[in-house]
């Protein structure tokens, strides 16, 4: 069995980020005649898979001279691991940016406590005062290892936890609805629904009587992490 590294190394660039221009910019494009091909399939890890864009539209392999291309994000997406484009670089940045190694599978997850000081706490609590029927305050207790929190806020959508790498969203409506995704089951028994309404997948679940939902704005934390900072959302207490 290739190795992942082997995998997301046969993706076709020219696919890899929908809605970015600067893909097809430049002096370097060169006009082919090429095949959708429909009749490939796909399993990852054992299960169907059908590769969709971010707007929930099936794509299909490309086929050229002998070779199939792949859509890198995906199938990236498939795979648990982040996939970016540098616009200034005119580069797609597989895993993270920083050179620090391959792309993380989440099998090792390293977690820290958030630790509110007493002028969070009492914005938390407040924040969460302002929304009739809704005034029970919950709150992430842990972050992905060597993230930190930002702000915090409350909005006509919920309240709002911002880290440098990681945005959580406390909100009495469901805004996946609306979307197409993949549901999944979280690691304490919850279902959870990815989907990604623009360039962002976001993770929204049902927590008591609220809606969570968690993404990563510069897409440097993968959907495993999100999915392991999502279990430890809970009612927050002083």
């Amino acid at each position: 069995m290739k190795s992942k590294k082997m995998i997301i190394a046969t993706m076709v660039f020219g696919m890899a980020v929908t809605g970015s221009a600067g893909v097809y910019a430049g002096t370097n494009l060169q006009k082919i005649s090429a095949y959708l091909n429909h009749s490939i399939g796909f399993k990852v890890n054992g299960t169907a898979y059908t590769p969709v864009d971010g707007n929930g539209k099936a794509l299909a392999p490309i086929t050229y001279n002998n070779t199939t291309y792949l859509p890198v994000r995906a199938l990236a997406d498939a795979l648990k691991v982040p996939v970016t484009f540098d616009g200034s670089a005119n580069q797609v940045v597989i895993g993270t940016a920083s050179g620090t190694g391959m792309p993380d599978s989440g099998s090792t997850i390293n977690l820290a406590a958030v630790n509110y000081s007493a002028a969070q706490k009492e914005q938390i609590i407040k924040a969460f005062a302002n929304y009739q029927g809704f005034e029970t305050a919950y709150a992430p207790a842990q972050m992905i290892s060597g993230d930190s929190l930002v702000s915090i806020g409350g909005g006509e959508d919920g309240v709002s936890f911002l880290f440098k790498h990681m945005r959580v969203n406390v909100s009495p409506r469901d805004y996946s609805y609306d979307y197409d995704g993949t549901t999944v089951k979280l690691s304490n028994g919850t279902s959870a629904k990815w989907y990604t309404p623009s360039d962002i997948p976001m993770l929204t679940f049902k927590l008591d009587d609220r809606y969570v939902t968690i993404s990563s704005p510069d897409q440097s934390l993968s959907k495993a992490k999100l999915e392991k900072v999502a279990v430890n959302v809970a009612k927050f207490s002083k």
